[in-house]
């Protein structure tokens, strides 16, 4: 899965424009968000690692800015046990793993985009050994 980060501008429409062109191009939005920082739409959207490509091409050709595409981590977290969220967190602090980006997908699973996939993946996958 890949995190796409995109600027757009704070107007009407612009929003609808974007998912528009994605739609229009075949891509499918599995998670995300979009908000305002400074006067510029800030948005991350999660879209499946074969629709990167196409999400590239469509935001271009929209005129939509594409700042950076990255690997994300997915984890699935107990909602269950309160703290979870802190948990994680603490864990991947420990592991020297700065997590820049935090939402959930469309599947309640949390996606993370973070400074150092690898080191951020073995925290996932033990946590993910742990909770099973």
């Amino acid at each position: 899965m890949k995190d796409l980060a995109i600027l757009l501008d704070d107007l009407p429409g612009t929003l609808a424009a974007m998912g528009d062109a994605l739609g229009r191009a075949g891509v499918s939005v599995e998670g995300g968000g979009a908000w305002v920082v400074d006067g510029k739409g800030r948005a991350h959207f999660l879209v499946a690692d074969h629709d990167e490509a196409p999400a590239r091409q469509a935001l271009a050709a929209a005129g939509i800015a594409l700042l950076a595409s990255r690997d994300v981590l997915v984890q699935r977290l107990r909602q269950d046990m309160p703290g979870q969220l802190g948990l994680l967190c603490r864990r991947m602090a420990e592991a020297g793993v700065n997590i820049e980006v935090l939402y959930s997908d469309h599947d309640n699973q949390l996606v993370l985009v973070v400074d150092d996939v690898i080191a951020g993946r073995a925290v996932s996958e033990a946590w993910s050994q742990a909770s099973a």
